[in-house]
């Protein structure tokens, strides 16, 4: 997928995951998820390569499974970012605690993962 659909299908899938999981997952409204998704993008780039690198032997004992608490680190990260950086007091996107980031992560990553086949799919 590129870039700014995979922004706006990230977008979609915060209001939906906060929709489904109401006690785990807070996001505002749809102009915050935006921005998050942004904030997620850029930490992805700059911060989860130095995380990798840093957990790999972790993330080899465990047979890879060690990524999801990762991406559970970069969702936090992004709640920590979109929430501070806000000008408006009530701005919330944020999660309960680092097991609800986590299985956030788990249903964005399989969520991500249906829908990048379905576009890889429709470009052949």
């Amino acid at each position: 997928m590129r870039y700014w659909t995979r922004v706006l299908v990230n977008t979609i899938l915060f209001i939906a995951i906060s929709g489904l999981l109401p006690g785990l997952f807070h996001v505002d409204g749809i102009l915050v998820a935006l921005v998050a998704s942004i904030v997620l993008s850029i930490l992805n780039v700059l911060v989860k390569p130095i995380l990798h690198i840093l957990s790999f032997p972790i993330t080899f004992l465990t047979l890879g499974l060690f990524s999801l608490v990762i991406n559970g680190i970069m969702l936090e990260l992004t709640s920590i970012f979109v929430s501070s950086g806000s000008t408006f007091p009530n701005v919330t996107f944020g999660f309960s605690g680092l097991g609800a980031a986590i299985v956030v992560a788990f249903i964005l990553s399989i969520a991500n993962t249906i829908i990048g086949n379905q576009f890889s799919r429709e470009c052949y």
